[in-house]
């Protein structure tokens, strides 16, 4: 029986959500807690492998269990296991044929930047402190160009293989200003290693005017082995969703 969670976590402990050898991993952590909840050893799969300090409040985690029991209960049973900076929100059980990252349509990542005179450290751990205003309005232009389908080999980390596809759909991307931050948030098909922190990077940089609109399509349309859009740091991403089509018969 195959169960589906929705998780949520503060990464600032781990060295991302995949499982590394000698590393605190997220996954790790889960499959100690389902394996002392059922006995079974088991592993998981997960929409979105986060980075190092990237956080999650939508991220779905798979597992296949004989012990059958009840959502209601995987949840408390998983909870109980589980440090206080990972949860499991809900528990479906899913169709053994679902797979979260090769079934998901789209995910949407929001990066989060604190512009206030005075850094939070309430917030530290859920943002990135800049610390100097922005144009948001210009940053609201740039950001159209984004959506659509490009090569953003200029905004990726390295890839797992070097003949993988820097071909991208950014289906919406959003930009809003509250008090002292400012929000970016991206739905995408899928992304690459880094891409949405690289964005973030590029529009925080014409927000700053170090950046034009010209220099987002330039990263766009460029040569692949030309300069690379800089990355802000992991802890101001999170992932808050990821979506599925017909969600109501996979659950």
């Amino acid at each position: 029986m195959r169960y589906a969670l929705i998780v949520e976590y503060d990464g600032t402990r781990y060295s991302g959500f995949q499982y590394q050898k000698n590393a605190k991993t997220v996954q790790e952590e889960i499959e100690t807690a389902i394996a002392r909840f059922t006995g079974e050893t088991v592993r998981v799969k997960a929409a979105g492998r986060t980075d190092a300090g990237v956080h999650a409040t939508g991220q779905v985690v798979t597992f296949d269990s004989e012990a059958g029991h009840p959502t209601e209960v995987v949840v408390r049973a998983l909870n109980s296991h589980l440090p206080d900076d990972i949860a499991v929100k809900e528990a479906h059980r899913v169709a053994d044929t679902f797979d979260p990252r090769r079934c998901a349509t789209a995910r949407t990542y929001v990066y989060t930047i604190d512009c206030g005179d005075t850094r939070s450290p309430s917030r530290r751990r859920t943002t990135f402190y800049l610390g100097r205003t922005l144009d948001v309005g210009r940053m609201i232009a740039a950001a159209a160009e984004f959506k659509g389908v490009h090569d953003f080999a200029r905004f990726s980390g390295p890839l797992e293989r070097p003949d993988a596809s820097t071909i991208r759909e950014i289906l919406a991307i959003d930009i809003r200003q509250d008090a002292e931050t400012v929000r970016i948030e991206v739905t995408g098909n899928a992304f690459l290693p880094h891409q949405v922190r690289r964005m973030a990077g590029a529009l925080v940089d014409v927000g700053l005017r170090k950046l034009t609109i010209q220099d987002i399509q330039g990263l766009l349309t460029g040569p692949v082995a030309g300069v690379v859009a800089r990355a802000l740091p992991p802890q101001g991403l999170c992932l808050v969703s990821v979506q599925y089509e017909n969600l109501q018969k996979i659950w």
